[in-house]
């Protein structure tokens, strides 16, 4: 069973002063024991790199490249795939969502995934189930 991952997870992750701190390391090496493929999409790759050089810096960057994204499954977003969470997002209507959580809910759908490793409460809203279970 491949587990998509989100940018919420990512950054509480790697900032240790993130509220979900703590369960998103116990998350993370849970997950990566499982041995299930992590998904994610070069839209997040590209959000975690601004969020964490934006709030943490270059270094937090280079720890993310080094020990996170290598044991990542990419699925970077053509044009199709593009058009295709635009729509979503324009059709949803909401200021709280983001374009990234689009693209992620297409590549979700499209590979029949249901599991995603997030903080964000949309994929909830959208029929995820999230890890960590109180997410």
């Amino acid at each position: 069973m491949a587990i998509f991952v989100d940018t919420s997870a990512l950054y509480a992750a790697l900032s240790a002063d993130d509220e979900c701190h703590a369960d998103a390391r116990a998350q993370w090496d849970a997950v990566l024991a499982a041995d299930e493929p992590l998904v994610t999409t070069s839209y997040v790759l590209a959000e975690t790199c601004a969020l964490l050089g934006r709030r943490l810096g270059v270094q937090a960057v280079r720890d993310f490249d080094a020990a996170f994204a290598p044991v990542l499954e990419v699925r970077w977003v053509d044009a199709a795939l593009h058009e295709r969470a635009v729509a979503a997002y324009l059709a949803a209507n909401r200021r709280d969502l983001s374009l990234v959580d689009c693209a992620s809910f297409e590549v979700m759908r499209a590979r029949g995934l249901v599991v995603v490793f997030a903080f964000d409460t949309h994929f909830a809203e959208w029929g995820f189930r999230c890890l960590p279970e109180t997410a």
